[in-house]
């Protein structure tokens, strides 16, 4: 199991020669959640290909659960983003550390200005990258990545990485995204549950209702008539409404409201308050039903078989849907085709987030009872 590393790595002597070209293999994917748990298909296969290897993993604080405790790590680095001259010299000294680890391999899936810094400074044998204005003197080995956004799988566009090191293409149900349940987070979310009458056996369905920008979020009046339907559809169905810690105000508002529309069946949406990351996982191994827009959540979502009804905006289902077998459950709802979808979120060219607003309610319930009644069939 992967070790999780927050100041001066730890070394773990591999006592087994390796019998592949790589014996020591670095990988770097730095900030959001969903994209590093895009990576861990990857991962897996370079453990499979590298079997005797040690592998070390950079990630940023906030996904650094989602590899914790990874099976196919021997170690996992946490990079804190620091600004100015304080984040430069940090990474300077890390730079300094990894290069006494003599890596053979390092592997860039971020490509961003200071994950390329990292590549560099390990001072790597070989080490591929993204062919990057201005940066890809740092590898030496570079793989294109065409500026456009395709209509491509992001875990296809990782795994052009792989292409060099007789690695055959991704496939979900061999290797699906991946994160380790925690035991201690399961005891705690089961207790979290009883104290709010959930037994084992109620239907519970978790709906996230932020996401990392506002490009991504679906309107909260939208959120409280769908969790309003979904109570109302089954009455033994609970349904916990999750956010990020700096949304907590907007969960409240969507089971404020829902609450006041069920009257006295406001007891079926519960307030179990804020859920770490681990705890999520845990959450959802317990769930009927996941529903959220296209964030960190939804692909940790993807890590369970927990059937899963996501909502893409600005993105699109073929590049950012769950990765992992077809026996798993998945409905996409989107507002189809717009002269606008994909974009960059940057700038809402109409002004209206129109790929959010004009994803009804109604079609996402629709949705959500489409996947449970296949759930029930499987």
């Amino acid at each position: 199991m992967g070790e999780l590393v927050t100041a001066e790595p730890l070394i773990r002597l591999v006592t087994n020669s390796p019998t592949h070209q790589f014996s020591r293999v670095l990988l770097i994917r730095l900030r959001q959640i969903g994209d590093v748990v895009f990576t861990t298909p990857a991962v897996h296969a370079l453990r499979r290909r590298f079997p005797d290897a040690h592998i070390t993993y950079i990630v940023e604080p906030a996904a650094a659960p989602v590899v914790a405790g990874s099976p196919h790590l021997n170690e996992v680095i946490v990079a804190p983003r620091r600004s100015g001259v304080r984040g430069l010299l940090d990474d300077l000294a890390l730079g300094r550390r990894l290069r006494t680890r003599r890596f053979d391999l390092a592997i860039d899936f971020h490509g961003g200005p200071r994950a390329s810094l990292l590549t560099w400074l390990s001072r790597a044998r070989v080490r591929i990258g993204y062919q990057v204005l201005g940066r890809s003197w740092i590898y030496t080995r570079r793989i294109a990545r065409p500026r456009e956004l395709r209509r491509r799988h992001s875990v296809v566009n990782q795994w052009d990485l792989l292409a060099t090191l007789d690695i055959p293409p991704p496939d979900p149900s061999v290797s699906p995204v991946e994160m380790v349940a925690d035991r201690a987070a399961a005891v705690a979310v089961a207790e979290r549950l009883d104290r709010v009458g959930v037994t084992t056996g109620d239907p519970l369905v978790v709906i996230h209702v932020s996401a990392g920008n506002p490009f991504r979020r679906w309107p909260p009046a939208h959120f409280v008539e769908l969790v309003t339907a979904l109570a109302v559809d089954d009455p033994a169905r609970r349904i916990i409404v999750t956010s990020g810690p700096s949304e907590g105000e907007a969960a409240g508002r969507v089971i404020s409201g829902a609450r006041a529309r069920l009257g006295g069946d406001a007891r079926r949406v519960l307030s179990c308050g804020e859920f770490s990351l681990v705890e999520l996982r845990a959450l959802l191994d317990r769930a009927a039903l996941y529903i959220g827009g296209d964030s960190g959540p939804l692909h940790i979502a993807a890590t369970t078989s927990v059937p899963i009804v996501g909502l893409y905006g600005p993105t699109l289902p073929i590049r950012s849907a769950p990765w992992r077998s077809d026996a798993c459950v998945t409905e996409s709802v989107d507002a189809g085709p717009l002269p606008c979808r994909p974009c960059d979120q940057r700038a809402c060219e109409p002004g209206d987030f129109r790929c959010l607003t004009s994803i009804l309610p109604a079609q996402v319930f629709e949705a959500a009872r489409r996947a449970l009644a296949r759930a029930r069939r499987t």
